[in-house]
């Protein structure tokens, strides 16, 4: 990230200055930000620094800094609003004062605890948007008529099929080895925190697995990827969302549809057939319903039965 540094220009006395150019290199060289957030901060910092430059009549230092009170976090946060920032992006320029601020903490310079009593609007949250049925089932033929080979297309046909008709994350469907491609009515999947649930496995599920791992030229040893990349290690998340934009470009779908809308749209569909929101809940591991128990407090054998009666895949047969 050569130029980052250069990308924003802060107004401050000599000593401030300094210490953000340190925090910027931070940022970069130990945190491993992204070039993306790096500038984004910056912006949002130098923003900030403007603002406090006029609020307080003089260029910032260090010292300013230290004597900040809630009440000039709260001013500039209404300037902000007046100026009609969105929620979202206010909410990213508190979380870069709050980074800049715990970093000059941490480096001795700033013992300011004055922003931890100002409270940012919170960002609206964002509603899910599933794909149709009809539109999630053609996604998955037309994949196979894109891909450039045969065992690449049933491949992404099998992750695909399993994000849709599992429900599962993309990053949960891509860390499993071979030792746990589905072989029986269920799998034992492990989500976020490694909380363990059980997932019923629909037989066009494991079609689609057992067909790719026929055709996939790489290893099927245990502790082997379930999932390869074209030239042998582990499918990368970047790929599949690369497939998801060709094959919604080629189909006219919205840029909502990609690989977490299909999980999405798991659960819509099931909701929409009659399935009972605890049970949907349970199957997508939810952290909300899963801070104090794990997937065994739901039988098995009932959410296999939810699951065929409520699933479109498994109602067509498709």
């Amino acid at each position: 990230m050569p130029g980052a540094k250069k990308l924003v220009a802060f107004r401050a006395q000599p000593d401030l200055q300094t210490a953000l150019d340190n925090w910027r290199r931070w940022l970069i060289s130990e945190r491993r930000t992204s070039e993306h957030t790096v500038v984004g901060y910056c912006c949002d910092i130098a923003a900030f620094l403007d603002f406090m430059a006029d609020h307080r009549g003089t260029l910032p230092d260090l010292a300013i800094l230290q004597a900040l009170s809630p009440a000039d976090f709260r001013s500039w946060l209404a300037a902000r609003l007046n100026e009609g920032l969105s929620r979202t992006s206010i909410a990213r320029a508190m979380s870069a004062l709050r980074n800049l601020f715990r970093f000059l903490d941490r480096t001795g310079l700033v013992h300011n605890q004055a922003l931890a009593a100002v409270k940012a609007p919170k960002p609206p949250k964002s509603v899910p948007k599933p794909l149709l049925a009809e539109d999630a089932v053609a996604l998955l033929r037309r994949t196979l008529e894109t891909a450039t080979e045969p065992w690449i297309g049933a491949r992404d046909v099998a992750v695909l099929t399993l994000l849709y008709g599992c429900g599962l994350r993309i990053d949960e469907a891509l860390s499993m080895n071979q030792g746990g491609a589905p072989t029986g009515d269920a799998m034992t999947v492990t989500g976020k925190g490694d909380k363990q649930r059980v997932v019923p496995v629909l037989p066009v599920v494991r079609d689609a697995i057992e067909n790719y791992r026929a055709l996939c030229p790489y290893s099927t040893e245990t502790e082997k990827p379930l999932f390869y990349g074209s030239r042998g290690g582990r499918l990368n998340p970047g790929i599949v969302q690369r497939t998801m934009r060709g094959l919604r470009a080629d189909l006219g779908l919205p840029e909502t549809a990609t690989p977490h809308a299909l999980r999405h749209s798991f659960a819509t569909h099931l909701l929409a057939r009659g399935g009972d929101l605890r049970t949907i809940q349970e199957l997508l591991g939810h952290a909300s319903l899963s801070t104090t128990q794990r997937y065994t407090d739901v039988d098995a054998a009932r959410l296999i039965e939810v699951y065929d009666r409520s699933h479109p895949r498994a109602v067509s047969g498709n």
